[in-house]
């Protein structure tokens, strides 16, 4: 895999885990069905940690959570350390 396409891939996992917040956000605005919290913890998991913190601060969304506002900041600089170990 060359660096251009996991630089792509990292791209894509990020906007689908903001999207997921962004989504989750206006669901909750509407009373509709929500996304779990499995799954936004899932796409922040899989490398989407700079997509989950954005969406939370960009759409003030699951901010009262302590869970949200202690793992996704975690997990993002987990993935910033693992992303620098691999690209050295």
């Amino acid at each position: 895999m060359t660096i251009t396409m996991a630089w792509m891939i990292l791209i894509l996992l990020n906007l689908i885990s903001f999207s997921l917040m962004a989504y989750d956000k206006h669901c909750a605005k509407a009373g509709r069905w929500r996304v779990p919290e499995k799954a936004l913890f899932i796409a922040a998991a899989c490398f989407g940690g700079l997509g989950g913190v954005l969406g939370m601060t960009v759409c003030r969304h699951k901010t009262r959570h302590w869970y949200f506002r202690v793992f996704f900041p975690l997990m993002l600089a987990v993935q910033i350390g693992l992303l620098i170990m691999f690209f050295r």
